[in-house]
């Protein structure tokens, strides 16, 4: 009945002032989505498909839109045909559903010969390079199998002494036209011919050495140029190397990836670099010079009297070269880590106690504290600190 119904605009998610476009536009997603060759067996699928062919059927048709927008659904109530009792007569949905059983079935609108020129594939690989080579770029050389054009049949892939023929079941088009039955009827859809792959020609005596291809694998050796300040993860492209293409398109391109290794001392990110350099206590209490090693080489760095543990410095220029200009660079930032020495001689621990005793005596904090809990007379605090303890 009409009043079950669903709003049209509703149906295909538009907006009541939705121009043409929209409507194919939305309604394209529904029907591809919603197809019963894509959802075989989905009776509610099937509902939804034909509840949207409804609603644009409907509205894509000025008419049909003008009364639905006045009357509603009793516009159309008691129609011969269609789903539901609405009538499709009227409606084109070529333009649609040429690109949607082109999807389906691999096929393409087209009204040309059969493929262009089409760019080959790329070949892709991967070389291993240190965190130096990284930030200062190198050279590498990587090896590929490659196809490269048959000698013995120039290319054509046939037999020396034959040549191609024309494609008896495309007639040399290329391309091959059927039909396929739909809601809506018949839909006539073109695709590459499946005998001679869309090249109008059938090889019938095959070269003994590419086997019909026209090109034998090789293997071959390229230099690769990497880029200073290139990092972990990224590709350097080399063009016009890679599969060859077809109907005379161009060859595809090599992408190598670069895998960084790993540096003990330093990490990185992006073209800043970082490290942790350790710091003895009389260099952090008195202040003097250290050496840090960045990938340039050691510097020196003069260290402040009384520097903290975990003290960050910044040595500008010490990072990583930009891709875009190598002589553009990013900083080196360095932790300072003071270190405790776990060793002493005895006469380093009684000056060390007499250094104590000069800055606060702060070995005896503890014991002062505990002095003054005594003194209060009820010994409460001692038996509080015992239990604390225990």
């Amino acid at each position: 009945m009409a009043e079950q119904k669903r709003d049209y605009y509703e149906v295909l998610g538009v907006d009541k002032n939705a121009d043409d476009a929209a409507l194919k536009k939305a309604y394209r997603v529904l029907a591809k989505k919603y197809h019963p060759d894509m959802n075989p067996g989905d009776k509610e699928a099937e509902v939804k498909f034909k509840e949207a062919s409804e609603a644009y059927a409907v509205l894509s048709d000025p008419e049909k839109r003008r009364q639905y927008d006045q009357f509603g659904h009793a516009a159309f109530d008691g129609a011969g045909g269609g789903a539901g009792g609405f009538d499709f007569s009227g409606a084109d949905f070529s333009d649609i559903f040429g690109d949607i059983f082109g999807d389906f079935f691999g096929g393409r609108r087209s009204s040309g010969r059969g493929s262009g020129p089409v760019k080959g594939a790329n070949l892709r690989t991967s070389i291993r390079i240190t965190f130096e080579e990284a930030v200062f770029g190198c050279e590498k050389e990587i090896e590929l199998n490659v196809k490269e054009t048959c000698k013995t049949c120039n290319g054509s892939g046939a037999k020396p002494g034959t040549s191609p023929e024309t494609c008896s079941k495309c007639g040399g088009k290329g391309q091959v036209v059927f039909t396929q039955q739909s809601f809506f009827g018949t839909v006539r859809n073109v695709q590459a011919c499946p005998d001679c792959q869309g090249t109008g020609k059938v090889i019938r005596e095959k070269c003994p050495d590419c086997r019909g291809t026209g090109y034998v694998p090789m293997k071959k050796r390229y230099a690769v140029e990497i880029p200073a300040g290139i990092d972990n993860g990224q590709c350097k492209r080399l063009p016009g190397l890679g599969e060859p293409g077809t109907g005379g398109g161009p060859r595809g391109d090599v992408l190598v990836e670069v895998i960084v290794g790993r540096h003990p001392i330093f990490q990185r990110q992006d073209y800043n670099i970082y490290s942790t350099v350790p710091l003895s206590f009389a260099v952090a209490a008195l202040g003097g010079e250290i050496v840090i090693d960045t990938v340039d080489g050691k510097v020196i760095y003069d260290v402040k009297a009384g520097t903290q543990t975990d003290t960050r410095v910044r040595l500008k220029g010490k990072g990583v070269p930009t891709l875009r200009n190598k002589e553009v660079r990013g900083d080196h930032y360095v932790t300072l880590v003071v270190q405790v020495p776990d060793k002493l001689s005895h006469e380093a621990k009684e000056l060390l106690r007499q250094f104590d005793a000069e800055c606060g005596d702060t070995l005896s904090a503890a014991k002062n504290v505990a002095s003054a809990g005594d003194d209060g007379g009820n010994g409460d605090n001692g038996s509080k600190k015992k239990k604390f303890w225990k």
